[in-house]
């Protein structure tokens, strides 16, 4: 189920805010518990016994690390943990991927097993591990209640696409929270503006994505308004996620943390990772890179510990060799950062070589495979004789001119800034309904609709 969908506005979302606030307290958790299941079953109902078994399993290591008496008997326990939500994600994400290259390597015929990849196993196999890891740390008291302990792993807010929420972070609100009439109100905003950002930009731009795709007249111009149009669809998408999951977590009395920071502002690549998907980079700088020994070590340790975090970071989005270049092109350049101050480069040309850098990395991250990431570099860059411009492109920039400006306003603080100037009540409720009235017809309509971190 959609959160940008007909079902999940006007059925699911209104029946669950109902049941969870004439439920006494008690019961909530157990609540969130039954719709959040149904929530994910509505899409993966064979799947749903991957999610079960997860959330027992380390629910049971973690009373394990908890209760253990010496180090050996909670490392083991931890341990346990890590095969369990490692193995599970190695093996409907990667088996396949393995496979393919171990055919390819040797020349065997291994067939593929064709696994489903469950819905957002990423997520939640990252949000389960933070809760053991830091049991073990001692950074969080053990969960004995497996109905809180399930409510966080599959809450459905967070639970399909993100942002990646720690148990710390919601450890207290899972014992006791509270949701005032501001905490509504600015929770139902978010959820509005993040779907408003969905529907209204990313969905209008993925229809361009597949036009691009679809031509058979591309042009240099047309390669780079792909380049721009994914960057910006990703975005919108992904961070539209990110705010309807933090705006329905505030009605229910959880603060989610934020996920991006207006990314593209950045002056260094070093500054758009913390402002990209902030919730993934920094689980793995505390739970991958701190481990290995961060910086605070030899060079060349330092130089694989920041090869293998953002290998690592690549092949966490998807089983495919343009990840795992995604990832390395981003270690090659914040290494370079390391030994060339581009501080001291003019703003223009910091700003100038971020946009590039994100415009080339998305278009590699976005490919089917290396061959056609090196395609659509080529393009971008005119080789192979594309030429510059064509009478299709002209019509295609003429009619998604529009959503371009609207995006790249969108993807600016201006809009927040003034949001927040306005203090008037009446006219924030009336830009809220006439968002759900937009982003309603645009469904009715049947728009391009399916959520691009879905497939991760």
């Amino acid at each position: 189920m959609l959160f940008s969908s007909i079902e999940f506005l006007y059925y699911f979302l209104p029946a669950v805010v109902l049941g969870y606030f004439l439920l006494p307290r008690i019961l909530r958790n157990g609540w969130l518990l039954i719709v959040s299941l149904f929530f994910y079953a509505w899409g993966e109902p064979k799947l749903i016994a991957v999610m079960l078994a997860s959330i027992t399993l380390n629910w049971l290591w973690g009373i394990g690390i908890g209760r253990s008496k010496t180090l050996l008997w909670k490392r083991i326990f931890l341990i346990l943990s890590c095969i369990t939500c490692l193995g599970m994600l190695g093996w409907f994400k990667y088996a396949d991927f393995a496979i393919e290259n171990v055919n390819a390597l040797l020349g065997t015929s291994v067939p593929l097993l064709k696994l489903v990849l469950p819905i957002g196993i990423s997520f939640y196999s990252f949000q389960i591990l933070s809760y053991t890891i830091d049991v073990y740390r001692g950074r969080a008291a053990v969960q004995y209640d497996i109905i809180d302990f399930g409510c966080y792993v599959v809450l459905f807010p967070q639970l399909i696409a993100g942002p990646i929420v720690r148990y710390v972070d919601v450890e207290r609100e899972l014992k006791s929270r509270c949701t005032t009439m501001e905490d509504f109100r600015l929770g139902l905003r978010r959820f509005l503006f993040g779907l408003g950002k969905k529907i209204l930009i990313a969905n209008q731009l993925g229809e361009f994505l597949e036009i691009f795709r679809a031509s058979g007249e591309k042009s240099l111009l047309f390669y780079w308004l792909y380049a721009l149009g994914f960057c910006l669809h990703i975005y919108f998408d992904f961070s539209g996620y990110s705010d309807m999951a933090i705006g329905l977590g505030r009605i229910f009395g959880f603060r989610f943390p934020e996920n991006f920071n207006y990314p593209f502002l950045s002056a260094s690549v070093q500054e758009f990772w913390r402002r990209w998907h902030m919730t993934l980079g920094g689980w793995f700088r505390d739970y991958l890179y701190i481990p290995l020994g961060g910086s605070r070590c030899s060079r060349a340790k330092w130089l694989r510990n920041v090869l293998f975090v953002w290998m690592f970071t690549g092949l966490w989005h998807g089983a495919a060799w343009t990840f795992v270049l995604w990832g390395l092109m981003f270690a090659a350049l914040l290494l370079m950062e390391k030994f060339v101050d581009v501080t001291r480069w003019p703003k223009a040309v910091r700003h100038g070589y971020v946009l590039l850098v994100i415009a080339v990395s998305f278009v590699i991250f976005n490919a089917a495979d290396l061959t056609q990431a090196g395609s659509d570099l080529a393009g971008m860059f005119g080789l192979g004789g594309v030429p510059l411009v064509t009478a299709e492109t002209l019509y295609y920039l003429r009619s998604y001119a529009g959503v371009f400006v609207l995006g790249l306003i969108g993807a600016t603080p201006w809009p927040k800034k003034l949001a927040l100037k306005q203090d008037m009540p009446m006219a924030d409720a009336a830009v809220m309904a006439a968002l759900l009235l937009l982003c309603t017809a645009s469904l009715v309509d049947g728009s391009f609709n399916p959520f691009l971190y879905f497939r991760f």
